[in-house]
């Protein structure tokens, strides 16, 4: 069992010869993608959704669980088949707007360059995993299978879709590792006695118990623990990411994000030391490195963001609005920085931020910033 850290020192002697993913909530933001569709459905027939039950009851689950629970606790007038017909097609729509999470076409791009055998395993059905990888490039080519909960006996938390994807790789299941985010994803893992890594959606924190290594962001995730090959795209101390744009409202020593329905649009797993750009109220644009993290308390999660302005003074910014574009990661949280929800921003984190901000793989979104208002942000539908 392995902290938060991500270091693994019982694990060096582990040689991974493959990797199975999981899909929603590890590497496709689906759930601010779709978190509407549900609210406004249960709204049609006069029922509120009850926010909390839906995190913490259905992440994970094949759609005929997950829809004989929601027609249960709802009280609805279908069948979960009748409730599938009806709400699938809102979802199918919304798919289209879903985003990777911050580091999975990095992983996914880094073991196929590398030819390391790795599959797609969900609960999801696998026509609904075909429509939900669509439109990103070059997923359905890099994996070396795919695989639904439609085409095994039982979905996650049986172990049989992990099994049947090492069987098809031709690899053996003890030298497998999985990277999922929720709890039945885990519980498979280990039902399968392959290697897990948790990154865990919001409320899936028990998952952390369970798993060999904890991470907060795919970003932090460190192949070499697993025998498996360097990443070899940091900068200088730095990482260029896909830009991740979101909203705050700044005062001095407070940011508060600004939302359009009270729901954060950055995913859990946007956690750590992160730099980039800041365009305020007065059109002016300048240089920022952030510091998120999350603080569990029990039911609930409290995002933190501290944030630094390089080369300007603090005050001039003062009660405004800005969207920030960010371009490069820095490092994960320490542990003491998790458990304090407090992000220390360090001079060695500004310099870094500074002197990568200057550099032409981050300015390049200078040229055009803030021309694009989506966000990176999980659910088995």
């Amino acid at each position: 069992m392995m902290n938060s850290s991500g270091s693994a020192s019982c694990c060096a002697d582990i040689k991974i010869s493959a990797v199975v993913l999981d899909l929603d909530g590890t590497l496709l933001d689906t759930e601010n993608a779709t978190k509407s569709v549900l609210k406004e459905f249960l709204a049609k027939y006069g029922k509120n959704l009850d926010k909390e039950k839906e995190d913490r009851k259905r992440l994970g689950m094949t759609l005929q669980a997950s829809a004989a629970t929601i027609v249960k606790d709802y009280d609805l007038p279908f069948t979960p088949n009748q409730f599938i017909d009806e709400i699938m097609p809102l979802y199918r729509d919304k798919w289209l707007l879903a985003r990777p999470l911050p580091g999975a076409n990095r992983l996914i791009k880094h073991l196929h360059k590398n030819g390391v055998p790795f599959a797609l395993a969900s609960n999801s059905l696998r026509e609904y995993i075909d429509a939900k990888i669509s439109h990103q490039e070059g997923w359905n080519e890099y994996f070396s299978t795919i695989l639904g909960s439609d085409q095994v006996k039982s979905g996650k938390p049986s172990p049989d879709l992990l099994i049947e994807a090492a069987r098809r790789m031709g690899v053996d299941a003890l030298k497998c590792l999985v990277i999922e985010d929720s709890l039945v994803g885990v519980k498979a893992a280990q039902a399968a006695k392959m290697r897990v890594v948790a990154v865990p959606s919001g409320s899936e924190a028990d998952c952390s118990l369970l798993a060999d290594i904890v991470l907060h962001s795919l970003l932090e995730f460190q192949p070499e623990i697993w025998g498996l090959p360097l990443f070899d795209d940091w900068v200088d101390k730095a990482l260029p990411i896909e830009p991740i744009y979101f909203r705050i409202l700044y005062k001095t020593g407070c940011v508060t994000e600004v939302t359009d329905d009270g729901k954060s649009a950055l995913p859990c797993q946007v956690s750590g030391l992160y730099f980039g750009w800041a365009e305020s109220g007065m059109h002016r644009i300048s240089k920022v490195v952030v510091g998120i993290g999350l603080l569990h308390h029990s039911s609930t999660v409290k995002r933190n963001i501290q944030i630094h302005m390089i080369d300007e003074k603090a005050n001039e910014f003062s009660d405004q609005k800005m969207q920030l574009e960010l371009v490069g990661y820095i490092r994960r949280l320490n542990s003491m920085e998790v458990e304090s929800n407090n992000v220390e921003i360090l001079e060695e984190d500004k310099s870094i931020a500074s002197c990568g901000l200057d550099q032409s793989i981050f300015i390049h979104h200078f040229s055009a910033p803030f021309n694009n208002n989506g966000c990176c942000v999980s659910g088995e539908l």
